[in-house]
């Protein structure tokens, strides 16, 4: 056994923050979707096995099941609400199907003498989380009820020689205020280390790289200048050197100075580092001339950049790596990922690209997600100020116009975002907002600028904080900065003659207004 946590995906929207939670504990994590192979499961080593919750009721005919043989393999488990319900329904405890579930927060009274709640403190009860429909009404044989609440009489349950505990509240949501605590005792009690660094992954997946690509063979990576990215050319620059290639598209929709900052930040970290920036802007907006929907356009510009990218990838000669900056919760629910240890998968026609471009494929960030990208990057040493961008999407500026592209929109979106940027990043608040940014709105409003009329342009703010963007919430910020925006954008920018400010959330909102 290792110090390998698998957690067996149920469907609940919360496992991935199963994974982020356990890792910010110092333990390696990953997932598997339900219903795989046992000796798939078995063969990763997990010290430690941890069944999530989901949306079905385990009373259905064709709900998601537990290989009882897994319980036989001896691996400490924590069922979590639908893997407690698992548990009792696999080891002989009894349950019944709810006319009305409870979703919400409820009060958790422990049993103080389980160690699976050891220094919690003296309060005799503590908030939680709940959401679910079925409940255990009877632990199964052997096992000890260790908590309820004032709905439920076995709300945890526990067999203590096995290190098989239940709980049916989310110790993994942020309003379950014992959850990190109760985690970690598990952890614990099921005999692990926390060794899970940031270090030793970047040694370990450096090391990996090398190995694989070799001494002489090339790697091409499609450099956006987002963090993902970013990071992955850091990582891939300490494993292969010279031998990686970077292509940077200037598509004409980035960001104010953004191709510029790139390129300067990147070389000022890395000297040494192949980036050639091609500037393809013209072709882009040629293509999208006249055009307003949003499908349309994200459509265009994927295919305006496959087809560059392999202009560029033609005259690089032969290049046997494409590298990509995909991540953990991309690869979730395909094949099983693994660590450091498997991060290369053949491909072919990879991402839409011609078939005679051929490639074996490198995503070395594809075991982490978005906040571990980030402490990875700290550890490469790149620039705070590419590491901290706040996310911007793949179609850039043209799902910031809302509406047809044009060259006088591009402009006047970038000089408005270019702002809002500034003024966060003057209020402190670039690590506090997860994104922030200026929407040109496809409407116009009267105004009165110089003692006249005008009938000018409407600029939308959208600032948004999130963890993982699954979920955002509208930013509350100062009124000051709203101040800010509002005075800078209207006079500093032509044509604007009014500001709004977002405040919806996602959902039912998107992030991006397209």
């Amino acid at each position: 056994m290792t110090n390998h946590v698998l957690i067996i995906d149920y469907g609940s929207q919360f496992t991935q923050l199963i994974a982020r939670k356990t890792r910010a504990l110092g333990y390696f994590a990953s997932i598997l979707p339900a219903g795989l192979p046992l000796d798939e499961a078995l063969g990763q080593e997990p010290g430690a096995l941890i069944l999530s919750g989901g949306p079905a009721s385990v009373t259905d005919p064709g709900a998601p099941r537990l290989d009882p043989l897994l319980l036989e393999a001896k691996i400490p488990v924590l069922g979590i609400c639908y893997g407690m319900q698992l548990l009792a329904q696999n080891l002989g405890g009894a349950l019944s199907r709810e006319a009305h579930g409870e979703y919400g927060p409820a009060f958790f009274f422990p049993d103080a003498g389980s160690p699976l709640f050891k220094g919690l403190g003296t309060a005799k009860s503590w908030r939680v989380w709940m959401s679910h429909g079925d409940r255990v009404t009877q632990a199964p044989p052997d096992f000890r009820v260790i908590g309820k609440t004032g709905d439920l009489d076995v709300a945890a349950m526990s067999q203590e020689s096995r290190k098989i505990f239940g709980l049916q509240f989310h110790p993994e949501v942020h309003h379950t205020e014992i959850g990190e605590k109760v985690l970690r005792n598990f952890l614990a009690l099921a005999g692990l280390s926390p060794d899970w660094r940031m270090s030793s992954f970047a040694k370990e997946a450096t090391a990996e790289i090398a190995r694989v690509v070799g001494p002489d063979r090339k790697v091409l990576l499609a450099l956006s200048g987002g963090v993902d990215s970013t990071v992955a050319a850091a990582l891939l620059t300490r494993a292969v050197g010279k031998n990686l290639h970077c292509v940077f598209v200037d598509n004409g929709l980035l960001r104010l100075d953004e191709a510029r900052e790139v390129y300067e930040s990147l070389h000022g970290a890395y000297p040494d580092l192949d980036l050639k920036v091609v500037d393809a802007s013209k072709e882009f907006l040629e293509k999208l001339r006249g055009v307003s929907d949003p499908e349309a356009k994200r459509k265009i510009i994927g295919h305006a950049f496959i087809d560059v990218f392999s202009r560029e990838a033609r005259k690089l000669g032969k290049i046997d790596f494409l590298a990509q900056g995909t991540l953990y919760p991309d690869v979730i629910e395909s094949i099983s990922p693994q660590g450091p240890s498997a991060l290369i998968k053949s491909h072919h026609n990879v991402g839409a690209l011609p078939p005679d471009l051929r490639f074996t494929l490198i995503e070395p960030l594809k075991s982490l997600f978005k906040d571990e990208v980030r402490a990875l990057g700290a550890e490469l040493g790149v620039p705070p100020r590419l590491l901290w961008r706040h996310p911007f999407p793949g179609p850039g500026l043209a799902i910031r116009v809302v509406g047809a592209v044009t060259e006088e929109a591009l402009t006047l979106v970038r000089q408005a975002d270019a702002i809002v940027r500034e003024e966060i990043l003057a209020f402190g608040l670039e690590r506090e907002v997860w994104q922030a940014f200026a929407v040109l709105l496809n409407v116009r409003a009267v105004g009165v600028m110089g003692d006249g009329r005008s009938y000018g342009n409407v600029v939308a703010i959208r600032a948004v904080t999130s963890v993982d963007a699954m979920t955002a919430d509208w930013a509350r910020l100062p009124d000051a900065l709203l101040a800010r925006f509002s005075t800078r954008i209207i006079n500093e920018v032509p044509g604007v003659g009014r500001v709004l400010y977002d405040i919806s959330s996602k959902p039912p909102s998107t992030i991006e207004f397209e």
